[in-house]
């Protein structure tokens, strides 16, 4: 075997939301107990961790030429700094990027006739939890925040999307005033759906004409985010993966299993002027209202969804690595189109994609361990 290894850096009836809403490698940490009530929930910075990502991705017998693309960890800023990429393969593999928008993935390729083909990709990350910044900013450059206002192919910004967005905002002035009034739109109107695949497609376009606002992570966010753009405030999305679990007792919140291949979760930024970045996962509210408990809790001033609405508007914790945020990806060597946005091990052969989502012979791993100082 030719072995490499490499080391770098439907609309809900009766919801009643609206009138609710105010203004060295250690254990893996799947199996580290949450401690705290789970009526809380306060992310505070300065808690930085470190963490081991493995992703294993194992494929069948190749008939003809087959490519895999495995994401790495591009985001570095204040609450992430990626550490370290490792890789081991059978077949032709590098470290590389989209070539466009910086996204940086192990790609593989196979040839006819590899009986067991796999690539395993380890990225060591340093994550802390992010909360909101209230005062003196970095100011971004005008480029990024352009390209935080542009239309997607899955998130437009004009039609029934623009509609909505001044729907959302009227009467509200100035960029936080929108973006709050946006995130409390997306939560009394959207829903957790848990029988979408995987996180959803985030064609909000769709969604919004059928009527149909539920969904998962990168439906609810990319809702949020296009509603955003749409009201002239930048956003965009991050696509990553849950690491570990909730601090705060909340189960929905974070990864309960050593295998975390169905751990991935998008989550949204917009820019304030006054603030910078900032963290928004009106998704992550949903979720909790609907899964974390047996019954779907649909108001957000019941006691344990209200600390978790409150927090998500400009807070998470720092448990999630993200990957990218990238719209409209060419992977380098497909022919495929490009992606809607790249959050899952991807592979295709001359047959077309294999399915990332409830993969049958397309099989792939993920899991973390924490790193102790």
């Amino acid at each position: 075997m030719n072995l490499q290894r490499r080391a770098l850096f439907g609309r809900v009836a009766g919801l009643g939301l609206a009138a609710t809403l105010p203004g060295a490698l250690s254990t893996p940490v799947w199996a580290q107990a949450a401690t705290s009530s789970s009526h809380r929930f306060d992310p505070q910075t300065g808690d930085w961790r470190s963490f081991d990502v493995t992703t294993r991705v194992d494929l069948p017998a190749t008939r003809g030429v087959t490519r895999v693309w495995v994401p790495l960890p591009t985001v570095q800023t204040g609450w992430q700094v990626p550490v370290t990429d490792a890789f081991t393969s059978n077949g032709k593999a590098r470290i590389t990027t989209d070539g466009h928008q910086g996204v940086r993935m192990v790609a593989a390729e196979f040839p006819a006739g590899v009986a067991q083909p796999f690539v395993e990709v380890t990225s060591r990350v340093r994550t802390q939890s992010r909360v909101e910044a209230r005062q003196h900013p970095e100011r971004e450059d005008a480029a990024t925040l352009r390209h935080a206002l542009q239309p997607t192919h899955l998130l437009p910004t004009d039609g029934i999307v623009r509609e909505t967005a001044l729907k959302a905002t009227r009467g509200a002035r100035g960029d936080e005033a929108k973006a709050r009034a946006i995130y409390d739109w997306v939560v009394a109107n959207a829903w957790r759906e848990p029988k979408v695949k995987g996180c959803g497609e985030g064609d909000v376009k769709t969604m919004l004409e059928t009527g149909n606002l539920g969904g998962k992570c990168a439906d609810l966010n990319a809702l949020f985010v296009a509603l955003c753009r749409a009201a002239g405030v930048p956003a965009r999305d991050l696509y990553g993966v849950r690491l570990a679990p909730s601090s705060f007792g909340y189960q929905q919140l974070g990864s309960g299993s050593a295998n975390l291949t169905g751990a991935q979760h998008c989550r949204a930024e917009v820019y304030l002027q006054a603030r910078g970045w900032t963290a928004m996962d009106p998704a992550d509210v949903a979720k909790v209202m609907r899964q974390e408990r047996p019954e779907w809790i649909k108001r957000t001033d019941d006691p344990l969804i209200a600390p978790v609405y409150r927090g998500l508007y400009g807070a998470w914790e720092g448990n999630w690595m993200a990957y990218n945020t990238a719209h409209d990806i060419k992977l380098p060597g497909s022919q495929g189109d490009a992606l809607g946005f790249f959050m899952y091990p991807m592979a295709e052969n001359a047959e077309g994609w294999f399915d990332q989502y409830t993969p049958a012979e397309f099989r792939y791993k993920i899991s973390a361990s924490e790193v102790k100082a």
